[in-house]
């Protein structure tokens, strides 16, 4: 499988719109209610704009046959030269080793790209693949934020991870 990353098109704007709307996700995103297709269309429109200047890019993870997620790159911090980073992987295609090669290729890609020393994640504390993965990649975690998502009528911490990149 040689995957690739590339920029979002507008024929993706129902593949986000499936992920962005599925309600199973929103506890891991903070997200509390539902996007609507002319919102997504838009923010799939100003994509040509540099993490420089938008200080975000949301990036398609796919290969010659398949769409597998998307990966993102959030509150770029040009001073600091840090960013966010945050990953999903359509359920059909999980396990499969997809998200270790999508980070590495983000890596890679920031490395060669953008002014950029580490990358960091916030992960609620129950999202058990999430953590293994980023584990798994070389990023440490760094500390616990408690009761930080309100999500279902309860608190969940959230753990925050980060990788020192070197070139």
């Amino acid at each position: 499988m040689k995957l690739r990353l590339r920029a979002l098109e507008p024929s993706d704007l129902e593949m986000m719109y499936d992920i962005e709307n599925d309600e199973s996700l929103w506890v891991y995103s903070n997200t509390t209610s539902p996007f609507s297709k002319h919102t997504l269309k838009n923010f799939i429109e100003n994509t040509h704009l540099d993490i420089l200047d938008h200080k975000q890019v949301r990036l398609v993870i796919y290969d010659d046959s398949n769409s597998y997620g998307f990966i993102d790159l959030f509150d770029y911090n040009h001073i600091s030269r840090r960013a966010g980073i945050g990953i999903v992987i359509f359920e059909r295609f999980r396990s499969k080793g997809i998200g270790s090669l999508s980070l590495k290729l983000i890596e890679e890609h920031v490395l060669n790209h953008v002014p950029i020393h580490q990358l960091y994640a916030n992960i609620s504390s129950n999202n058990f693949e999430s953590i293994s993965l980023f584990k798994k990649n070389g990023y440490c975690k760094v500390g616990v934020k408690k009761d930080w998502v309100f999500y279902n009528n309860k608190f969940i911490d959230e753990v925050l991870f980060q990788k020192i990149l070197s070139k």
